[in-house]
């Protein structure tokens, strides 16, 4: 069988070889060292650590993304070990568009939402100058208890209200726990999100039709480049409300080893999902005419790997990117785009930031972007 063949995914000296075994053994891929000096096991070099081809996403996933993988981790919560899912909130129309949809997932994932508001202290933020500094000290004091105070009402108020729709069968009934933080809202996300490791982080946006600005606000997009846990991007108007809606995903590809990675978080995440994925071929200059092979070779190893899927393969051409993805939806509605971003910021390579307003956000389609 093609999935019991035992493949090489590293080569190190002896003492590393052991610790990545043990590793990926800890999260229970079996795996087999190779080359090892027997009588005298430390001096060894060039000791491969091999695995058996099925396992080759899971770890792909340990080794190369260790961040991502802790988003996998559990938090205890009354009693029971379960992931978490953060929902950073400013109160809004569309943080409530973010929260149902989170509490789906919850929901499916049998866990609970962890809402995340930051209030930026102006004083810090502007130039005020005032010549007492003791003055400062109590206005400042002053207006960060007030901004604490008036925070805390309108989450007790934010929550009160999703409660009350649960009452009512509108939401799933989901376990809710929330924070309150000072400081830059982006900063904020990511320090906690590398605090509390949590598996996704559910963000709202604007949706279409507003002003080009407010897309989806300088507090996301800087989520985007610099968190290294999966960020799902809901905007407003979206129709989407659970994951059941979920029939077509588009996963933008270089055609490289990252793709496998970001579709394997998908599958993993939404276990119980059967979904038509269009691997949409961003196509590189410099190896253009390899791209249908390369394309093809990755259809069919998903094909493989991830039965639950049907896949096809789409190209999109430099010249007229936004027709061509107008294309894709017109043959079939999309439902979910997925972006493997690196850590290079794939957004500087698959588009130009024009080109992602075009095309992800003032189309109102939910993106998941997985961090590889």
């Amino acid at each position: 069988m093609p999935d019991d063949r035992l493949i090489t995914v590293a080569i190190h000296t002896y003492d590393h070889a052991v610790a990545l075994k043990n590793l990926l053994e800890s999260e229970g891929v079996n795996a087999v060292l190779q080359n090892v000096n027997l009588s005298h096991p430390a001096v060894s070099s060039g000791v491969r650590v091999r695995i058996h081809e099925s396992d080759l996403p899971l770890a792909l996933r340990i080794i190369e993304n260790t961040d991502i993988f802790d988003s996998l981790k559990s938090t205890e919560v009354d009693g029971a070990l379960n992931p978490i899912i953060l929902v950073p909130i400013d109160f809004s129309d569309y943080s409530v568009k973010a929260c149902d949809i989170a509490l789906h997932l919850a929901s499916r994932h049998k866990t609970h939402i962890t809402l995340l508001n930051t209030y930026l202290d102006p004083y810090l933020s502007g130039n005020i100058q005032l010549s007492d500094s003791l003055s400062y000290d109590i206005a400042e004091s002053e207006m960060r208890r007030t901004l604490d105070a008036e925070a805390r009402r309108l989450m007790d108020e934010f929550i009160r209200k999703l409660r009350n729709r649960m009452k009512l069968n509108e939401i799933p009934p989901v376990k809710i726990t929330s924070e309150i933080t000072e400081g830059v809202p982006e900063e904020a996300i990511t320090e906690y999100a590398k605090e509390n490791k949590p598996q996704l982080i559910v963000m709202g946006t604007r949706g279409k039709g507003k002003k080009e600005k407010e897309l989806i606000g300088s507090v996301t997009a800087e989520v985007l480049d610099s968190c290294r846990f999966p960020v799902l991007t809901v905007p407003e108007s979206v129709n989407l409300s659970k994951a059941d809606d979920i029939k077509h995903v588009v996963l933008f590809s270089n055609l490289d080893q990252e793709d496998i990675l970001a579709l394997d978080a998908i599958y993993r995440f939404f276990s119980d999902e059967h979904f038509n994925v269009t691997i949409v071929n961003v196509p590189d200059k410099k190896h253009s005419k390899s791209g249908r092979q390369a394309a093809d070779a990755l259809k069919g190893y998903c094909e493989l790997h991830y039965p639950r899927f049907t896949f096809t393969v789409a190209d999109l051409s430099l010249s007229s990117i936004v027709e061509d993805f107008n294309a894709i939806q017109q043959r079939q509605p999309v439902d979910l785009i997925a972006v493997p971003n690196k850590k290079k910021n794939i957004f500087a390579r698959l588009f130009n930031p024009s080109l992602a307003h075009r095309l992800l956000f003032h189309s109102d389609i939910p993106m998941m972007v997985i961090p590889v």
